[in-house]
């Protein structure tokens, strides 16, 4: 009885499935190795597999992996296109909410202190100090 106990379990754990990966990683790691194997050259053909893949991740229901978002908001911004950049990065924030505090970083204007400065002068201040 031992025996045919001992051969069912060991049948039933053979016949076991993997578990299912937590995040669909598949294009992104060679994207992003070829990226930085290229010093980032050609954003075009990046951009294009990243965002197959997440649409591909999309239909399929399965998850987006943290960072690929903000890889390609990334390429966005060397594209010049800074609309698509903040949606995927606010997208990102939203998937993964322990990235908010860098996100948030990297959505902060550039010239924070010159608009502080800006705002704190006068303009008719502003005017005469620039006449100087």
């Amino acid at each position: 009885m031992k025996a045919l106990t001992a051969v069912a379990t060991l049948a039933l754990v053979g016949c076991a499935q993997p578990p299912k990966p937590l995040y669909q990683w598949e294009g992104y790691q060679p994207a992003l190795y070829q990226h930085l194997k290229s010093d980032g050259a050609d954003s075009g053909a990046q951009i294009q597999k990243l965002e197959a893949q997440l649409q591909k991740n999309a239909a399929a229901g399965a998850a987006t992996p943290p960072g690929m978002r903000a890889h390609l908001a990334l390429l966005y911004t060397r594209a010049g296109d800074d609309v698509a950049a903040r949606r995927l990065l606010e997208e990102e924030r939203a998937s993964f909410p322990e990235s908010a505090a860098y996100v948030d970083f990297l959505l902060k204007p550039k010239n924070k202190d010159a608009a502080q400065s800006a705002a704190a002068t006068p303009p008719a201040a502003a005017a005469s100090q620039s006449k100087i």
